[in-house]
């Protein structure tokens, strides 16, 4: 069969975009496996839900003949917070079709590579904007020279990577410059870039962040727990403490009992229930070591999207590689949605075309889209913990 455009728009439409759709969903990460995905809440650009907190008064105990209880309206506020652009996107050539063009094979895997490097790419930004504050944040500099630098963590920085500089009140540096990260020395927390940079401006304590995602990503783990950022979901940190969560500091090494402590403390004081613990691969395997030494047998399960971990009574342990070095983070997924308009699209053309040239360019562009949200409807019912050794 000859391949034309239009046979690659109907192919991008059928037969790839609800296997693309599944694993952005439910393929990236674990917990973002876990999270529902809900077109609930959303008024035009913005998600909206009333949240609500404490009892309403209104049960009681009383005489035969004496005054019945009192029912005072619950305890409601509302949280607010404007949807985010998600975008994939993939290119092909003028040249690529038209060598593929009687060769159905040939441009089937041409499509499966591009679509298969999407999909790669959205594992890495994803599961790094679900533990980010929504200000694509990747950590600060150290020392720079030439087109290196060194920076205060390495966890958030991959080969590929689009960054740019941000001064310490969150300006743009040298011109909004966008450079690509060309190789990561994971060793030396050494990053290099694809050109050199003026290191007058690019100095210690300067911000990196991915390019153009300054409050444009997912509101993730970090804008809650973060007690240096006050505003999430509308609402004041310091204003409303009782609403976000309670954490612990400075734990050193973990114990069972530390973690149960934990747990037990925002189970009995918001009657929630903790089903899933995330934590960095350093504290995952000083969990591990501890176990051991008490000759406690490591506990594993499987979990959806054919993801196998270890489990703390029965609670899944899973590391990611973006969860910030010491860190345990112990929540309950049912509180996390995902609040979407649709579920990934392909954006169409007037004429209903998924790839289109590019202006000047014998280069095709296709662009998935959804319009969504990460909303935690309970922060006060979650909990970490802080400052862990790492084995």
């Amino acid at each position: 069969m000859t391949v034309t455009m239009k046979t690659a728009d109907v192919a991008l439409k059928t037969a790839y975009l609800d296997v693309v759709s599944e694993y952005l969903d439910f393929g990236v990460n674990p917990f973002l496996a876990k999270i529902k995905k809900t077109s609930d809440n959303v008024w035009g650009k913005e998600i909206k839900q009333l949240v609500n907190f404490g009892i309403s008064g209104g049960v009681g105990a009383g005489t035969e003949d004496g005054e019945l209880p009192t029912a005072y309206n619950s305890l409601f506020k509302e949280f607010v917070i404007t949807l985010k652009n998600l975008y994939g996107t993939i290119e092909i050539t003028d040249k690529a079709i038209r060598a593929s063009e009687n060769k159905s094979g040939a441009f089937t895997n041409l499509l499966n590579q591009e679509l298969n490097s999407l999909m790669k790419s959205a594992n890495v930004n994803f599961s790094r904007m679900l533990f980010g504050d929504g200000t694509g944040y990747l950590g600060s500099v150290n020392h720079a020279s030439g087109n290196m630098f060194t920076v205060d963590n390495i966890y958030n920085f991959i080969e590929g990577m689009v960054i740019q500089f941000t001064s310490f009140d969150d300006e743009l540096l040298l011109s909004g410059k966008v450079f690509r990260i060309v190789k990561v020395d994971r060793n030396n927390n050494a990053v290099y870039v694809n050109s050199t940079f003026d290191t007058t401006q690019i100095i210690e304590g300067v911000k990196v962040v991915y390019a153009n995602a300054k409050g444009n990503e997912l509101t993730g783990l970090g804008a809650i727990f973060n007690r240096n950022i006050d505003t999430v979901y509308g609402l004041s940190k310091s204003t409303y403490e009782h609403l976000f969560p309670q954490v612990l500091n400075e734990a050193g090494n973990i114990t069972e009992n530390m973690i149960q402590a934990q747990i037990d403390k925002v189970e009995d004081a918001c009657g929630g229930k903790i089903n899933f613990i995330l934590c960095s691969s350093g504290v995952k395997r000083a969990l591990m070591n501890h176990l051991s030494t008490y000759k406690r047998n490591v506990e594993t399960m499987d979990l959806a999207g054919g993801y196998k971990t270890m489990s703390f009574n029965g609670i899944p342990v899973v590391s990611d590689r973006f969860c910030p070095p010491g860190t345990m983070y112990l929540l309950n997924t049912d509180d996390f949605a995902i609040h979407q308009l649709c579920d990934w699209e392909w954006i169409e053309g007037e004429d209903g075309r998924i790839l289109k040239q590019l202006e000047n360019k014998p280069v095709y562009r296709a662009t998935l889209v959804k319009y969504a949200e990460l909303l935690c409807s309970r922060p006060w019912a979650q909990t970490a913990i802080f400052g862990i050794n790492e084995a």
